[in-house]
């Protein structure tokens, strides 16, 4: 069945990666990116066609809830979710900015729940699926991530309580935990030291990652799980 698909930074990376694939599977796709040329851009490229590009700061609560009405009067009511905007400002936490652990923490774990919150209201009467994307490290750490670790950890929290919330209501509610995957985040990383403890030796493609997402978003009997796409990362560390 197809569905109205919200894709928060679905611009580019892993969350571009989501909507394609469910472009390709016939849903219909809301791309959402802080710029807002480049949200229609990626809209403009999926297949398909009557996709919709959208720009929306996460970390605001009143222009989520005004980006859900346009949501709601031009295309109808949400489907599915994924969370997949995301920002890392990493140093040692001696070294870390007040400034940059906020904004960390407003993206990353407050965005999620202000976007979840907004989409729930579409959801309600009909049934759903949320997929926030965390990452290994907010699993098992990281040096020098100590902020970044703590808004992806949050994030697990949150997933398993709020799909303990509305699973009376059809609503599902999971995670994706990416290791290294080859974006913009992790450019110039591949000859790190990590790299060579990856388990499957390379890093992972933002469309191994949206394979996963665009799982949990349709499997109907699954949720509150997190589900780590990462080579075997985590048994390294």
């Amino acid at each position: 069945m197809s569905r109205l698909v919200v894709v928060f930074g679905g611009s580019r990376g892993i969350g571009q990666a989501v909507s394609q694939q469910l472009a390709q599977r016939g849903h219909r796709v809301v791309v959402l990116s802080r710029n807002q040329e480049a949200a229609q851009a990626a809209a403009d490229s999926l297949p398909g066609g009557q996709h919709l590009g959208l720009s929306c700061d996460v970390s605001k609560e009143e222009v989520v809830r005004r980006t859900f009405e346009t949501i709601s009067k031009r295309c109808g009511n949400v489907g599915y979710l994924v969370n997949a905007a995301g920002i890392n400002r990493d140093a040692i936490l001696l070294r870390s900015k007040s400034e940059d652990m906020v904004s960390v923490l407003h993206t990353n774990l407050l965005g999620s729940m202000l976007t979840s919150k907004a989409a729930l209201r579409s959801m309600l009467s009909h049934g759903g699926a949320i997929v926030n994307i965390g990452s290994v490290v907010g699993v098992k750490g990281n040096a020098g991530q100590c902020v970044y670790s703590a808004s992806k950890a949050g994030l697990e929290g949150f997933t398993h309580s709020l799909a303990k919330e509305v699973a009376t209501r059809n609503i599902r509610v999971n995670l994706v935990a990416p290791g290294f995957i080859r974006t913009n985040m992790t450019a110039g990383l591949e000859n790190n030291e990590a790299v060579r403890r990856i388990p499957l030796g390379r890093f992972g493609e933002p469309a191994e990652v949206a394979q996963a997402v665009v799982f949990l978003l349709e499997s109907p009997y699954i949720t509150g799980q997190i589900l780590l796409v990462d080579g075997g990362l985590q048994l390294a560390l």
